[in-house]
Order: C-alpha cells, then structure tokens, then sequence
C-alpha cells in the first residue's frame, strides 16, 4: 500500500494525531491506535504525526521507528492518509528517518527546518535538494514556524516549488492578512493549511485546508466550520479567539511546548488520555485541562 498524495481538493481538515506516554515514558499502542481511529472516523482521514504537537522534536530513534510503525498499521485500518512529520538538528538524521518511514510505505512528509541557526538562502536550498530532491517519489509539506528561526515567503516558495515538483503544501499558523496574502500567490501551485484564524481569513479569496487546533474540540462544529460561510466563520473566529485566550492565562509561564495545548484539546475527545509529554518539558496537569474545559464557548461544549 503508498499513500496518495494530499491534492488541491482532497484534503479540507489536517489533523494531528499526538502520542499518548504511559508513566514509564512508553508508547501506549492500543491508545494511540484508538485516537487515530477516532481521528479518522469522526473529523478527517488527513492525519500527521510528529509535528511539533506530536513530539517530533523529542523523540529517540527507537521511539520514531516504533510509533511509525503503529501509525501505518493504524493508518490502513482506518482508511487514513497519513503524513510524517521529521524534525532534527541534524540534516543526515531527517534523511535516515524518511527513508525509513518511506520503507513501511509513506510517501508523505512534512519537514520543519534545522533551527540552531536559521538557515541562509544557500543552505535552505540544500536542505530541500536533499530532501524533496533525494526523495523524488515522496510528497513533501513544510511546517513553517517562527521556532525554526526562519519564516519563509512567497520568494522562497516559489523558488522551492520551480527546483521541486514534489513539494506541494505548506503549513502555516500566522493570522496576519499581509503575511496570508503573501503566501496565496503561491496558490493552488502550493496548498496551503492554516489555522482556524488564519483560514477564515485565507478561505475569503482562496481554498487553503484547515491545519486543525482549537476546533478539535468538538469534531462536529469543527467540519460545520468549514463548510460554512464566511459570515459563520467570523462568529467562530471570536469563539476561537476567547479558547485561545483561555490556554495563554492557564500556561503562564510554564506551558511553551505545542504538545502541552494539544494534548489537552484531544483529551475531550478521549477523557482518559494522558497529558504528559517527555521530558525535560512541563505538560498541563489535569487542573489545567478542567478549567479549559469549564471555559470552552457554550457552543463548543461536547454533550
């Protein structure tokens, strides 16, 4: 079995799938491959692991090999289209582990940039010849984030997009229209998934896919939102934005890590799930996670 690629039309919800830890700091199989099947049979079938929600930064070579596994066998059970998500420091280590993601049978990734120094034009262009280019029967996505220390534009796009044709979508978590408006140029040449605010914004002129958060919340409300109207959205986005202002106030200081947030938004759907990530960074505690619960929108409360 190979994965199909994620195409202009065929993908309106990415979503990831976060890795659940016993308290031996072990993948918890049977959970993880039940959230994958909750995932796919009730919000989307575009499924990603290793994000910076899922941990990718964090994980052993062990661990990756292991949880790689469980995805793809959960991937063809529940009929998903999953993607890799591959982060490291070093460039050698993102080629060993595609290839041996691409061994099991993905054919997609997604590719954060190396970030203990941001990348100069020079050395960006390396890093997808060696990736995109090495790989040319794979698709490739880009995560691009401020963590990495380099947000790339419509220059560097379209200048990656020309050099590969197998890189075909980007990820994107800005609310920014000017920024937005920038990267749609790139469009449909590019897919393009945003976050909740950032694709309300985006949906108004363009068809980009809903790279899911807060509206994991409730599976439901969250495919209503991208079936709906602009109008409706923009009701939504004020809700989103309340969410959003509940997870800075419980985080303080001591929340940072993506994962930390994500984990809590799956716990609703999974009341049972745990929220530790590996260490050495600090998760929400179950206090945490009741109090955004009691805070959500009436109308994103589950029944």
């Amino acid at each position: 079995m190979s994965c199909p690629a994620i195409t202009d039309a065929s993908a309106a919800i990415l979503a990831t799938a976060v890795v659940p830890w016993t308290d031996r700091l072990e993948l918890d199989e049977e959970r993880f491959r039940r959230e994958v099947a909750t995932i796919a049979r009730g919000l989307t079938r575009h499924i990603y692991l290793f994000g910076t929600a899922g941990e990718g930064y964090a994980v052993t070579d062990r661990q990756f090999d292991r949880i790689t596994a469980a995805f793809w066998q959960a991937s063809r059970e529940n009929d998903v289209v999953p993607m890799i998500g591959v982060i490291s420091l070093s460039l050698p280590t993102i080629i060993e582990r595609i290839e041996r993601a691409r061994a099991l049978g993905f054919r997609q990734f997604q590719l954060s940039l190396p970030s203990w120094g941001p990348l100069n034009d020079r050395e960006l262009d390396v890093f997808f010849a060696e990736t995109c280019g090495r790989f040319p029967d794979c698709h490739f996505h880009h995560y691009n984030l401020l963590r990495t220390k380099r947000l790339l534009t419509s220059v560097e796009y379209r200048r990656i997009a020309a050099a590969h044709p197998n890189f075909i979508g980007v990820k994107a978590s800005t609310s920014d229209p000017a920024v937005i408006a920038d990267l749609l140029t790139m469009s449909p040449r590019v897919r393009f998934f945003m976050t909740e605010i950032g694709y309300a914004i985006a949906r108004r002129t363009h068809d980009v896919g809903l790279l899911i958060s807060l509206a994991s919340v409730h599976y439901a409300k969250a495919r209503a939102y991208v079936a709906g109207s602009d109008a409706e959205r923009a009701v939504a986005v004020e809700e989103f934005r309340a969410m959003g202002a509940t997870l800075r106030e419980i985080s303080g200081t001591r929340l940072h890590i993506d994962g930390a947030y994500d984990k809590m938004l799956y716990k609703l759907n999974d009341p049972d799930f745990p929220l530790r990530l590996l260490p050495p960074y600090a998760y929400a505690t179950d206090e945490d996670f009741a109090r955004f619960r009691a805070a959500l929108p009436p109308a994103w409360r589950q029944a």
